[in-house]
């Protein structure tokens, strides 16, 4: 396993990152088994482990914090903030979410018991929040450095601009920058490298990217002619992004096909191949990998070391175009100016030019 340096923070950190949103509740609830993967991942050389309080509710990272227990030391620990946690006490349901001072201050604390640990390496803002200034944001983030409860920060899934006016507030109020960026990113979600990794570069950040394997469409599971159980996972979920007579999913399929072959030629699977595509880029410090289970982690590592020549990537340029998306990732965060269509639309009455 090879390793390089967290966004001029001088902390080392493998290039694959051990996710676990499939541990707990959502995928795998034996939290021995898990502990197990954890290990495994440990002893081939993994060192950066990846997080959130809100997977599986918090359940996660019980099991990731029973995992360390005197391991703690060699693990760069990640874990993130700002989706809803549960209704907490009475009357205290509707702020424990989101990016303000008084969620993240009392976040951080729960994050830290359940984790089993006394500081956090890499605490990241899980999705923008647009009720919340930046500069509210950053400050508590810099606070919690300075208090020892935190290492270093940064966000996931923000959009380039997003990030630019972080780093421009940052500078005029003298706070902590964000340190890294964890956005998706894979063969068939290729939009940020037109924005999000060259501003990533520019400003010297860290980056880790997940969902390599594109919610499974590059795990071999979903080909072109075959039919998709629509009933289980995530197909039952968003049927939408997986229904193969939809057009826009035939594309995903058909590129899916052209890239089997390419893996074929490479004399690798096509998990592989994928999980290689993401490490060959500049901007990227670590690929998040999340296995559920002991033989999905044995199949991601086992590409650790295939490198992807420029012919071969010259080939997947071909079949899906540099800062092309054929798929958005589950869970990518969307702006509001996309996500309400009040925001474009003028009143009724003010469309008209004449």
């Amino acid at each position: 396993m090879r390793y390089r340096i967290l966004g001029g923070t001088g902390i080392e950190v493998s290039t694959h990152c051990l996710g676990t949103m499939m541990f707990g509740a959502v995928g795998n609830p034996d939290h021995e088994d898990c502990a197990r993967i954890i290990h495994a991942a440990l002893d081939q050389g993994i060192n950066f482990v990846d997080t959130a309080d809100m997977y599986s509710g918090g359940e996660a990272e019980e099991i990731v914090g029973k995992a360390l227990r005197g391991r703690r030391d060699e693990v760069v620990l990640a874990t993130k903030v700002h989706f809803h946690m549960g209704e907490g006490e009475p009357g205290q349901g509707r702020n424990r979410s989101g990016n303000s001072r008084r969620w993240i201050v009392r976040a951080v604390e729960e994050s830290l018991r359940r984790l089993g640990t006394d500081w956090i390496d890499l605490y990241q803002v899980h999705r923008p929040d647009p009720s919340t200034d930046i500069e509210e944001t950053l400050s508590v983030l810099g606070d919690l450095v300075r208090a020892g409860k935190i290492r270093a920060f940064g966000c996931s899934a923000f959009p380039a601009e997003e990030i630019v006016e972080s780093h421009q507030v940052a500078e005029r109020r003298a706070l902590p920058r964000f340190r890294t960026e964890q956005p998706p990113y894979s063969i068939l979600a290729r939009g940020i490298e037109a924005g999000v990794l060259p501003v990533a570069q520019r400003y010297g950040m860290g980056v880790l990217t997940w969902s390599p394997l594109a919610s499974g469409f590059l795990s071999g599971k979903y080909r072109l002619g075959q039919p998709v159980d629509l009933t289980r996972g995530r197909a039952a979920l968003m049927p939408a992004r997986f229904d193969p007579s939809i057009p826009v999913n035939v594309a995903k399929l058909e590129a899916v096909e052209q890239l089997v072959e390419l893996a074929d030629s490479l004399g690798c699977t096509l998990p592989e191949l994928a999980v290689a595509f993401p490490v060959a880029h500049p901007a990227v410090t670590s690929v998040i990998i999340g296995p559920r289970t002991m033989e999905q982690l044995d199949s991601l590592l086992k590409g650790a070391a295939l490198i992807l020549d420029d012919a071969a990537l010259d080939r997947i340029d071909e079949i899906v175009p540099p800062g092309h998306n054929l798929y958005r990732a589950d869970g990518a965060w969307l702006p509001p100016a996309l996500a309400d269509a009040s925001l474009r639309r003028r009143p009724l009455g003010d469309r008209a030019a004449a």
